[in-house]
């Protein structure tokens, strides 16, 4: 007797030649991928070559002779190992605040109805499109007027560059955060409160480790702006140098007469060791985050 159909016949085995398109998908984005790293790869050899290759007028994208000279002029530098403090306090700082303050916020604006929601949603939108260079000579009264008033927090402090960071990271971080608070169901509340669970216990026990992928995205955007920030350190530190951030350390480097391209480079790379770290630390979190929130 014959088999049934499909009954004991042998798979079929799928060819092992790739379709076209994909290929030329995956072709198309290691070349995006390369001309992306490019830079970053440029910036880590120009550290390790020695100063004549640096300056020399026929660069070559490799290196026989990798120094560490212009680490050593960059660790060497006064006050270096402040600014780095400074810096991470500041972003730590502004990632804490940020990511509790938005989470309030798009629990507020999303599971509870008043007057004028709509509008402070589009405001929060609207809050995106300002240039931030447009905002910073309002900002710099802003802060004077408030050092007179509340020490701490005016030029010349740390403050000065906390709060306004954590005000142009609230509007995306509360936009995102949203869309999480909303894809929690409302039934799980409903479900907790008979429980006996209060609307607090809901909010820290149940909807913030729903929330958190989401946390940790808005995260990453906070602490990059506010690690690589030199506007504001600039213009807001203005004599007080102990109070100064990494990215104010690389105007050593740069000299009347002739940069250092070395230190400069060397200096970009230390700063980007803390960004590699907290991005490695959060992938996992940060892909269920942009990935998407809880589904009912």
């Amino acid at each position: 007797m014959r088999p049934a159909d499909g009954a004991g016949a042998p798979r079929r085995r799928r060819p092992l030649v790739r379709r076209p398109w994909r290929l030329a998908a995956e072709a198309g984005a290691l070349l995006i991928a390369a001309v992306v790293a490019f830079p970053l790869y440029w910036m880590v050899l120009s550290a390790f070559k020695p100063a004549g290759e640096v300056q020399s007028t026929e660069p070559r994208p490799w290196t026989l002779e990798p120094t560490l000279d212009s680490f050593r002029r960059v660790f060497q530098q006064q006050d270096f190992g402040r600014y780095f403090l400074n810096s991470l306090f500041v972003a730590g700082v502004v990632v804490v605040l940020s990511a509790l303050i938005a989470f309030l916020a798009a629990t507020a604006v999303t599971r509870f109805k008043f007057r004028f929601r709509t509008t402070l949603l589009i405001m929060f939108l609207v809050a995106q499109m300002v240039p931030v260079e447009a905002l910073t000579i309002p900002l710099f009264f802003l802060m004077r007027d408030v050092g007179d008033a509340v020490p701490g927090i005016g030029l010349n402090t740390l403050g000065s560059l906390i709060l306004p960071h954590l005000a142009f990271s609230l509007p995306f971080a509360i936009w995102m955060l949203r869309g999480f608070v909303k894809a929690v169901p409302p039934a799980l509340e409903e479900a907790a409160a008979l429980d006996g669970a209060s609307r607090a216990r809901f909010l820290w026990q149940i909807l913030f480790p729903l929330v958190f992928p989401g946390l940790v995205a808005t995260s990453v955007f906070s602490f990059i702006s506010t690690w690589n920030d030199f506007l504001f350190a600039k213009s807001f530190i203005i004599s007080a140098t102990e109070n100064s951030t990494l990215p104010m350390a690389l105007l050593v480097f740069f000299k009347p007469d002739e940069n250092d391209w070395g230190g400069i480079m060397a200096a970009s790379t230390v700063m980007t060791i803390p960004v590699l770290i907290f991005f490695v630390c959060v992938q996992r979190r940060l892909v269920s985050g942009l990935g998407g929130a809880v589904k009912d």
